[in-house]
């Protein structure tokens, strides 16, 4: 293996890396391939190997699918191509590397050059100038990542339009962002919401006022679910009567009482308060809200704890931003 005077893995290598890995996969669906790739430690989660993975993961998926190229022969053009476009293009030259090595890719299956006049010259400036404007529509700081998913979303589109071949696409959802110290978490389309739990032991009043006011005030920043150690065969009345008047949900149309093994695993779970005890749900809570069950006390009372539940829903949302 060749390594360069930082000790890191030169760029050539990099990319024989990635061809070899993309002749060995058989998936129709270019995502799933770069997804793969880039889990492995020849690919770092930003860096100039991304202007030959991208591309390369377009070609693979086409040859997969019935594209009719030389597979190997293209993946080494894309590399030598790829090679000779310097990193940090997105800031310094304003052209998105991802996007240009897709662009490569393209220009390889057509065999287009610049003297080109059989149309794909302009076609696949289209796609360029389109897959361009998905990205700056996000905006900054780069991220090799979400760039790469923003422009396959593009080019899916483009070859399934323009080709007779059928590329796979798929619900993206990034399981890089910890690894990316600029990731722009809520604000990125692919950024992963966290699963929050909130828990008390009959998932009948606060749980559920908790979940729903989750959905009502945070739906964009995190997922919120409820459950409990046991269940009510209803959710709380006064609970239900009270939401409607103060926000207009109705939690017996979409919720339920659940047990901790009916919602998914959380990210985070958080209990309502324990009074006697805490419920036991097989880990430890990650918070304790501590508010008083205000089951059979007066509305005001139910008011006071259901204004200390969107007040405590807020704050996690901005925590969490």
């Amino acid at each position: 293996m060749f390594i360069d005077i930082k000790g890191e893995i030169i760029m050539e290598e990099r990319g024989k890396k990635i061809i070899e890995a993309c002749l060995k996969v058989n998936s129709k669906n270019p995502i799933d391939i770069f997804n793969n790739i880039a889990q492995q430690d020849f690919v770092r989660i930003h860096g100039p190997e991304h202007h030959i993975l991208d591309g390369a993961s377009l070609l693979t998926a086409f040859y997969n699918a019935g594209g009719d190229i030389d597979l190997e022969k293209s993946l080494n053009e894309l590399m030598k191509r790829g090679l000779q476009m310097p990193g940090a293009t997105c800031g310094l030259w304003g052209v998105c590397g991802a996007v240009s090595s897709i662009g490569a890719a393209l220009s390889i299956i057509d065999g287009t050059t610049p003297l080109s006049a059989d149309g794909s010259w302009g076609k696949h400036m289209e796609f360029t100038s389109k897959a361009l404007y998905s990205l700056s529509q996000v905006g900054g700081p780069r991220c090799c990542k979400r760039d790469a998913f923003l422009s396959f979303q593009d080019a899916i589109q483009y070859i399934n339009a323009n080709y007779d071949v059928e590329l796979q696409n798929a619900q993206i959802k990034c399981s890089f962002s910890e690894k990316n110290e600029q990731c722009i978490k809520n604000k990125c389309p692919f950024y992963k919401k966290k699963k929050i739990a909130f828990i008390c032991v009959h998932n009948s009043c606060r749980s559920q006022i908790a979940e729903a006011l989750g959905k009502h005030l945070a739906s964009d920043i995190f997922e919120s679910y409820s459950a409990g150690t046991e269940i009510k065969p209803q959710i709380n009345q006064d609970a239900v009567r009270i939401m409607k008047e103060l926000y207009g949900i109705d939690m017996e149309q979409t919720q339920y009482s659940k047990l901790i093994t009916d919602i998914p695993d959380p990210d985070e779970a958080i209990s309502m308060g324990c009074n006697v005890e805490c419920p036991f749900i097989g880990r430890a809570f990650d918070d304790n809200w501590g508010l008083e069950d205000p089951t059979g006390r007066s509305d005001e009372e139910f008011k006071i704890v259901i204004k200390e539940i969107e007040n405590r829903i807020l704050q996690l949302r901005n925590k969490l931003i």
